[in-house]
């Protein structure tokens, strides 16, 4: 059984198209990633599968109920959270209220949860009165992903989650990802850092101009040399 599967969609923005017939899986324990040039698609997969753009042709199933064009808040509701790359916390409020803000459909006392955040993120929890948005880009991150663990979700989509950051926060932030998917959560993560990211995948696509380019391991897509000469640098 599958945690998601993405067939064959075609949709975007309005009337264009940014998608065209897109595939995606991602089974059970699995950290799965999309990569390909600026322009391809990337993002937009991300905001199909959590209902935020219109989808005009295929299927989305998660968890093998079919979630095509559910709202967010329910297929949050199913088990599902999203961490977009840009405005993903509260900035006026406090580490610990934007935490108590991802517990909203938790009922009883958050702080057990909140505590298995800090774990994850000892460096906010020593700032969890200080505003959001006074952090630094690497704490604002693990904020905003704390903040959807909150939910116990199944399913984390990532958007870009080392973007702008410092590469000692992109090395902490992969690794907590990489602790976050032992724990049982699978993981759909669009990230510019390729070849960081295909070295802990379990799988990888590849995306070009809206379309499926290449599928296959980490390891094997690493190992590829067309995948790394076009996409991974050489």
């Amino acid at each position: 059984m599958s945690l998601l599967t993405v067939q064959d969609i075609t949709g975007g923005y309005g009337a264009a198209d940014i998608l065209h017939g897109v595939s995606i899986t991602v089974n059970p324990g699995e950290i799965v990633s999309i990569i390909g040039p600026n322009g391809a698609g990337k993002s937009t997969v991300m905001k199909a599968v959590f209902g935020l753009i219109r989808i005009r042709k295929g299927r989305i199933f998660f968890q093998e109920t079919e979630i095509t064009g559910m709202r967010p808040d329910l297929i949050v509701r199913r088990g599902m959270c999203y961490v977009p790359q840009e405005y993903n916390i509260f900035p006026s409020l406090t580490v610990q209220e934007n935490l108590e803000m991802g517990a909203f459909l938790r009922k009883g006392d958050p702080a057990k949860e909140i505590a298995k955040v800090y774990d994850l993120f000892p460096p906010i929890k020593d700032r969890r009165k200080q505003a959001a948005g006074t952090l630094s880009g690497g704490l604002r991150q693990m904020v905003a992903i704390g903040r959807a663990l909150m939910l116990r979700p199944s399913l984390l989509l990532l958007d870009e989650p080392s973007a702008g950051l410092a590469p000692l926060f992109i090395d902490h932030i992969f690794k907590q990802i990489q602790k976050i998917n032992r724990l049982g959560v699978g993981i759909l993560m669009v990230e510019q850092n390729a070849r960081q990211a295909l070295r802990f995948s379990h799988r990888g696509y590849i995306l070009v101009m809206g379309t499926n380019r290449y599928e296959d391991t980490g390891e094997n897509l690493l190992g590829n040399r067309e995948v790394a000469e076009m996409f991974l640098g050489g």
